[in-house]
């Protein structure tokens, strides 16, 4: 799985490098992603072509009935997951992970989260908002978001690629779940991609995030 490689890719890097923190590591600069199978692509910022891919406009709604769009995340550093408040599986750990994430730049506001309800239908602003309160998601840093259903798969699938089903033909109907958590840049783009279930996947995203910080 491709967020497996990329995982594991930090564990050589983190052995090599710093062998007292065997959890992360850190790193100067992240690629850039820009389709499905996530092959790292490495530009300066004067180099990275004019139309490399870019997560589009939208507009979704969050759990206290705001607004979120495009406009929200510009200049910030956005961490992206997806997610349903019935779910009795893998969810709950993921939140838990976010949490971890939400709490280490809980005084930083050039970071937020975006976590994607895929039962929008019956994830309205009330039952997320009664989520929100239950998890400790704190309103501002961190955003539990509903809204078309067709909008929020379309970003899934072929804005975030956050499916791992790669070659596998879903249509509109079919189920959205995935574990990973995406990470995005100020100019909605994306640098990385981590296991939402795994502590060391999600400490090093908490380590690329401060590599990014330091470039805002």
């Amino acid at each position: 799985m491709r967020q497996l490689v990329i995982w594991m890719t930090a564990l050589v890097l983190t052995s090599c490098n710093s062998p007292e923190k065997a959890d992360s590591s850190k790193v100067s600069v992240l690629p850039y992603y820009e389709e499905a199978t996530f092959t790292p692509k490495w530009y300066d910022e004067k180099s990275l072509p004019p139309d490399f891919h870019q997560i589009p406009e939208f507009s979704l709604v969050n759990q206290l009935g705001e607004v979120i769009t495009e406009e929200t995340i510009h200049g910030k550093i956005a961490i992206v997951d997806f997610f349903f408040t019935s779910c009795p599986g893998i969810c709950p750990k993921m939140t838990e992970n976010m949490t971890l994430v939400q709490n280490e730049f809980l005084k930083d506001d050039f970071v937020i989260l975006l976590s994607h309800s895929v039962t929008p239908d019956f994830d309205n602003t009330a039952i997320l908002n009664e989520y929100a309160e239950k998890k400790g998601v704190i309103a501002g840093k961190w955003h539990l978001l509903t809204g078309d259903r067709s909008e929020i798969y379309s970003l899934g699938r072929n804005a975030y690629f956050a499916e791992e089903d790669l070659g596998l033909l879903k249509g509109p109907d079919d189920f959205l779940h995935t574990e990973n958590f995406i990470l995005l840049d100020g100019n909605r783009q994306i640098r990385g991609i981590y296991n939402g279930l795994n502590k060391t996947s999600v400490n090093q995203l908490i380590e690329d995030v401060k590599t990014l910080r330091q470039s805002l």
